[in-house]
Order: C-alpha cells, then structure tokens, then sequence
C-alpha cells in the first residue's frame, strides 16, 4: 500500500494545490466495499422476510497523451520515429490488454490541470496509463526512483536483500507476495494488494497487483497494476482483473525499454 500512496503523492506532489494524502485519495474504497455489503444483506434479509429469496509529464516538454492506442502486440516496433509513450508501451503488451491511453491520476482525481500536474520522471516509459477493456477501466503506474530519491524518502538505498514480503507486525500484510532474485542480481517483488483502507474520500480503489524491483545501485522501480477506481474522476467501471499479470509486469519491469537511455 506504501508503494501506491508513493507514487500519487509524487503524480500530485506538484499539482499546485494544498498538499494532500495519498491515502485519503483510496480511503474510499473499504467505505465503498462496506455500503456494497450492508445493503446485499438488507436485501437478503428483506426478501427472507417475505417469503421468498474508481500526472503528469512523464518526461519531455509535451502534456500527457490522451489519444488511445489498441495493444499492437509483440510484433510490433518500440523503437518507431518518436512514438509516445502510450504506443511504445502497447508494441511490449500482449494484443488482448485492451486500449491503452496514457492520462493524469492528478488531472482525473484532484481537477489538477496539466501544468499543474507536470512532473519529471526520469524512466522513458514513467508515467499513468489508462487500460480499456470489455467496458471496464484498469490503470498502470510506473515510476523509477534513483539511489538518491530511495536515500531522500527513506533514509537508505533501496536493498535487494531485504525480503519485502516480511512484514511482522505492519499493516496491511502483502497477500500472496513474491519474492524473485534476478539472474543479474536485481530483485522482484510482487504482491497484491485489496486496497481495501480506512478514509474520507470521493475516490475508492478497486484490488490491484504491486511490483518493486530493487536494483544494486540503490534505485527501483515501483508498478502498480489496478483494476481501476471509483468516484471523483472514474473513467468507468472497474476490470475483472488487474490489467496485466504478474508475469507481464515482470516482463515489462526487467525489460530494456523502462530504463534510461545510458
């Protein structure tokens, strides 16, 4: 949960407005989820009783892309003339990932405009993507912090070594958490998430995957993979599923085409 309020803090860190908490920007969805279950069980027990049975820059000088793009799938080129960030991410994803558009949690969620939430990252393909698919709305996250980002929030380079998914006596515990070394000595984590929390927002989140991959100079990357949010802002209802997989994170976070160019 800690790598999701990061990351919209940081999407929202420069929308121009008071400063606000990532948290309360989920804070909805145990509210959501917990109205959803009072009113199933009136439901059911009125029906006994009668008798019957859902920022920014991602680098460069332009403002976020909003056109959609349909996953080309694997054949197609990343390295087109100067494709956006939503095309080149859709050319690494399999076709059946839906539509993908990039867009601004801070645009969508907090009435952010786009200079407000202008924000440089430093990866090539950082940024917030909307997934379309069977009517429903998913969103990718990705960010790469540097060795001096990790040292600045957390007082330490992030450590390979270290298992996230041990957690004692912390909150909330990472659910069916895994903890992979990589052949070149990087680390991935993946775990998931319910985003079910306690707050006082518009927004409720729905269940979705969470990546970090921690590499040896200290930096990391941080992905989120959400079956989408509602409320303020909702672009639709939320997926079945997380957008992509735990194994098409993996292979999206260990690929060349996320790092920086040198």
């Amino acid at each position: 949960m800690n790598d999701v309020r990061e990351l919209l803090d940081r999407a929202a860190g420069g929308a121009g407005k008071p400063a606000f908490s990532a948290a309360a920007v989920y804070a909805k969805a145990a509210r959501i989820r917990r109205r959803r279950r009072a009113a199933a069980s009136a439901a059911v027990l009125a029906v006994v009783a009668a008798g019957a049975f859902t920022l920014p820059r991602t680098g460069g000088d332009e403002d976020p892309a909003h056109a959609s793009v349909a996953s080309a799938g694997p054949s197609a080129s990343p390295t087109d003339p100067a494709p956006d960030r939503a095309e080149r991410l859709a050319a690494l994803l399999p076709g059946d990932v839906g539509e993908i558009e990039e867009v601004s949690l801070a645009v969508l969620i907090k009435n952010a405009t786009p200079e407000q939430a202008r924000t440089t990252y430093l990866g090539p393909l950082d940024g917030h993507f909307a997934f379309r698919k069977g009517g429903g709305v998913g969103y990718l996250v990705l960010a790469l912090e540097d060795r001096e980002a990790v040292v600045k929030k957390t007082g330490r380079p992030a450590d390979p070594d270290e298992d996230l998914c041990v957690r004692v006596g912390q909150e909330p515990a990472r659910t069916d958490c895994v903890r992979e070394v990589l052949p070149d000595g990087r680390v991935l984590t993946t775990w998931r998430d319910t985003m079910d929390v306690e707050g006082d927002d518009s927004v409720g989140w729905g269940p979705e995957l969470v990546g970090r991959l921690r590499q040896e100079d200290g930096s990391q990357f941080l992905l989120r993979s959400s079956t989408g949010f509602e409320g303020t802002g909702t672009q639709g209802p939320l997926l079945s599923e997380p957008p992509l997989s735990r194994q098409q994170m993996k292979e999206l976070l260990t690929g060349p085409e996320v790092l920086p160019k040198g």
